[in-house]
């Protein structure tokens, strides 16, 4: 980066942010480039179906922030576009996949071992004529 010009079409207090633009741009590339390498069927044959719907709405999301990117650079408020809809929806459903994936990690509830846990951590009173009994044959003795 040091060896780089800075290019005088750009103010010199934002270079180093748009070389970490840059950075990022590239990162995103192979990231891209490495998801392009197999196929899409390929993947989401080794992915259940709950996988499989996380890489779609992973893969919607990233593809409409790239354009939320792009119609900021264009000049073009992106809050008041439809892309801005579509993102909001696109997390409705994050949500949802999510509270799904939490339900199934919530522990089962196993109603037999609740049932003799509770009942024998609860007190209960002997009868009296057991404990009559008990103390006649204690006394006798």
């Amino acid at each position: 980066m040091a060896s780089e010009e800075i290019n005088e079409d750009y103010p010199v207090e934002i270079h180093e942010y748009l070389s970490t633009f840059e950075n990022s741009i590239g990162a995103v590339d192979e990231m891209l480039k490495t998801m392009m390498s197999v196929s899409r069927n390929e993947l989401l044959q080794k992915l259940d179906p709950l996988e499989q719907a996380k890489v779609d709405l992973v893969s919607a999301y990233t593809l409409n922030s790239m354009f939320w990117v792009y119609l900021a650079t264009q000049g073009v408020n992106p809050k008041e576009h439809p892309v801005k809809q579509e993102l909001e929806r696109i997390r409705v459903y994050m949500n949802r996949v999510k509270e799904i994936t939490d339900k199934k990690k919530a522990g089962k509830l196993d109603r037999a071992a609740a049932s003799r846990f509770v009942k024998n951590a609860l007190w209960e009173p002997k009868p009296k004529s057991a404990s009559k009994v008990a103390n006649k044959g204690k006394s006798k003795s």
